[in-house]
């Protein structure tokens, strides 16, 4: 295990893009760049929060900003405008974000207050490449990280509050069909959070109620575990690096906005694995 970047706030939705890591900081209200020496460079500035990031077939990014259950698009200028407006679908805060290699667009959202209200059900909007958005999916209890595997035909859906991870098939215009559990998590006691989907068909969870992250195959079995230093939690994950084979792991005590707000304990991890990563994000 490698501290690749300490010092952030609350590291969340890691990608691996043009020969470095993009990383959204919660509360530092930036979205970064960071390469394999731990060089860093301010991308952007969201101050309704950062999370899900991807990029339009043109190479445009997109991030999404949570407060105001926004997705933004990076203009050329390098300035931030509104892609689509998700507030009429999200319940909550706007969340993690996987994008296809056709620039559509999966969102999901908290569905409640994490402060003390009990967890609520609710959507995953979709967002075509137009900008205009719909419910894609409901009845979810906190969707989250979610990858589309390389064939571009399957999107998987980790349910942070309902411990497993739910697949659908994404047909030609985008709509979902076929909803059914990929895998049952709660004899592991796994809360997904932030995910990556590797070249055997397997995924890397990170396991928000735990300090670690796991491998999981279809079905639910747990193929692998990586430990996070003791007090660190794990928030994200994300295969990357120039073979695919580094997983970066996002740490941080816990999620409580105040006190992540206020401190900066936040950590980037890598460690090597031998499956590298595939499909999106």
């Amino acid at each position: 295990m490698r501290t690749l970047l300490g010092g952030g706030f609350f590291f969340e939705s890691p990608r691996w893009h043009d020969g470095r890591w993009w990383v959204s900081d919660f509360f530092g209200k930036v979205v970064q760049t960071v390469d394999a020496n731990g060089q860093v460079e301010e991308i952007a500035r969201v101050e309704a929060q950062p999370s899900g990031l991807g990029w339009l077939p043109d190479g445009s990014l997109l991030v999404v900003s949570m407060r105001d259950r926004r997705v933004l698009k990076q203009a050329g200028d390098g300035e931030l405008h509104v892609h689509a407006d998700l507030a009429e679908f999200c319940d909550w805060h706007a969340n993690d974000m996987v994008v296809g290699a056709n620039g559509r667009a999966y969102v999901g959202n908290f569905g409640f207050d994490l402060d003390g209200a009990d967890p609520t059900p609710t959507n995953v909007v979709r967002v075509d490449p137009d900008g205009s958005a719909c419910v894609a999916a409901d009845g979810l209890m906190f969707p989250n990280g979610s990858v589309i595997t390389p064939d571009g035909r399957t999107l998987i859906v980790g349910e942070t509050f309902g411990r497993r991870y739910t697949a659908f098939t994404i047909a030609d215009d985008g709509s979902l069909a076929d909803r059914r559990v990929w895998a049952d998590l709660r004899a592991a006691r796994i809360a997904p959070d932030g995910c990556a989907l590797d070249a055997e068909g397997c995924i890397w969870s990170a396991d928000a109620a735990h300090e670690r992250c796991c491998r999981i195959a279809e079905g639910g079995e747990v193929l692998a575990e990586v430990a996070l230093p003791v007090g660190l939690r794990c928030f994200a994950c994300m295969l990357g690096g120039e073979d695919g084979r580094t997983l970066l792991l996002c740490g941080a005590p816990d999620y409580d906005a105040r006190r992540r707000s206020e401190s900066r304990e936040g950590v980037l991890l890598t460690t090597r694995v031998t499956v590298p990563h595939a499909g999106l994000p």
